[in-house]
C-alpha cells in the first residue's frame, strides 16, 4: 500500500467580507476546515458549508467497486497486489490527445494521477481518499488528469459529493485485464532516456519493499504470493459473504478446504464489501503449482455453495472458526 499523503486543498476561500447572496450553495468552494467560510458567514469552513461537506464524506460506500468489470481484480489491485497496471476504457472512447489511460497499483511519491508527456494518463489505485466513496474520488482524479498538463503531475483534492462514479466514466462492457509486475519500472516509459533523481529514488524504495506476486490464470481474480517464512494464495471472491462462509465451513469440516499436501486455508480478509480466503502454502510451492488445485477447489466450492442443507454440528463450528480469523482491511 502507498504511504498516507497531505490532503491538497481544492481552492482558496473568497473574502470573508464578501455577502453571502453573491454565492449561491452550488458555488462554495472546499477549503481548510479552519479557514473562513467562503460565503461570508465570518464562521469557519467546517461550522458553516463544511458540515455538510463532512456528512457527506462519512457516507461510507462498502463497495466501492460494485458495476465495474472484474471487482473482485479491482479490490485485489487496491488491496494485495504491489504492482499491476490494467487498461482503462472510457465510455465513448479517449478524448482527443490521450492515446491510453491506464490504472495503476501505485506511482511515484504517490502522486493520485500523472498525465505523461505523451498526453497518456496514469490513474493511482492505493493512494488515500478523501471522502467515504472511493470509486467517486478515482472518477474525480481520473477527469482532472485527462485535461491536465501532459507531462505533470494531478494533485489530490476533495471531492463534490454529487460527482461522477468510475461506474459513469467507464465502459462497463469492456474487459478489466490487469497486468502484474515484479518491480515498478513501468512509471518510466521505455521512451523516456532516464527518470528524474526523486522518481529513480522512489522507483527503488517500492522495487524494495515490493512482495513477489503473480496472477493465477486458471481462476479469477486468485494471486499468489512470497514471503521469506511461507507462501501464501489470496483468492477475492464476489459470493455474498454469508453464503461463502457457509460453503467454505462445509468444505473445512469435511477435510477438503486445502489447496493440497502442506498449505492450509488460514483465514481470510474483508475487502470493500468482497471476502478474500487465504490459504498457507509451502515455501516451495510456487504459482504454476497451485493452478490445478486452484481450480479444483474452484469446482468444489461451486458445489458446497449449491448445497442449500442446514450446517451440521461440525460446519457450524467450522464456520465460527473462520469468522474469528477475518481481518477487515477496509
Amino acid at each position: 500500500m502507498a504511504k498516507k499523503r497531505p490532503q491538497t486543498k481544492a481552492g482558496k476561500p473568497q473574502s470573508q467580507t464578501q455577502p453571502q447572496s453573491q454565492l449561491k450553495d452550488g458555488e462554495i468552494p472546499v477549503v481548510g476546515a479552519r479557514e473562513p467560510c467562503p460565503c461570508g458567514s465570518g464562521r469557519r469552513y467546517k461550522a458553516c458549508h463544511g458540515r455538510n461537506a463532512a456528512h457527506a464524506a462519512t457516507e461510507l460506500v462498502r463497495r466501492p467497486f460494485e458495476g465495474l468489470p472484474s471487482e473482485s481484480d479491482w479490490v485485489a489491485l487496491r488491496e494485495l497486489v504491489p504492482a499491476a497496471t490494467a487498461p482503462l476504457h472510457l465510455k465513448g472512447g479517449l478524448p482527443e490527445g490521450v492515446p491510453s489511460v491506464t490504472l495503476a497499483t501505485v506511482l511515484p511519491m504517490t502522486w493520485p494521477a500523472l498525465r505523461r508527456d505523451d498526453g497518456s494518463v496514469l490513474l493511482a489505485l492505493q493512494n488515500d481518499t478523501s471522502s467515504g466513496d472511493l470509486s467517486r474520488d478515482l472518477a474525480d482524479t481520473l477527469k482532472r488528469a485527462l485535461t491536465a498538463q501532459p507531462g505533470s503531475p494531478v494533485p489530490g483534492q476533495r471531492v463534490p459529493a454529487d460527482g461522477p462514479r468510475l461506474q459513469d466514466l467507464l465502459d462497463t462492457e469492456a474487459g478489466f485485464e490487469p497486468v502484474v509486475h515484479t518491480g515498478f519500472e513501468f512509471w518510466v516509459p521505455d521512451s523516456a532516456d532516464s527518470a528524474s533523481a526523486e522518481v529513480s529514488a522512489s522507483l527503488e524504495r517500492a522495487n524494495a519493499a515490493a512482495i513477489p506476486t503473480v496472477k493465477l490464470t486458471g481462476v479469477e481474480a486468485a494471486y499468489w504470493c512470497e514471503t521469506p517464512e511461507k507462501n501464501h494464495l489470496r483468492w477475492v471472491m464476489p459470493h455474498p459473504e454469508e453464503a461463502l462462509l457457509d460453503a467454505l465451513a462445509r468444505l473445512h469440516a469435511a477435510g477438503t478446504s486445502s489447496l493440497g499436501e502442506g498449505t492450509r486455508l488460514v483465514g481470510s480478509f474483508r475487502a470493500h464489501g468482497l471476502m478474500v480466503p487465504v490459504w498457507d502454502l509451502p515455501s516451495a510451492m510456487s504459482a504454476k503449482e497451485c493452478e490445478q488445485p486452484a481450480a479444483d477447489f474452484a469446482e468444489r466450492l461451486a458445489g458446497a455453495l449449491a448445497a442449500d442443507a442446514p450446517l451440521t454440528a461440525d460446519e457450524r463450528r467450522a464456520r465460527s472458526g473462520l469468522t474469528n480469523r477475518q481481518v477487515t482491511l477496509s
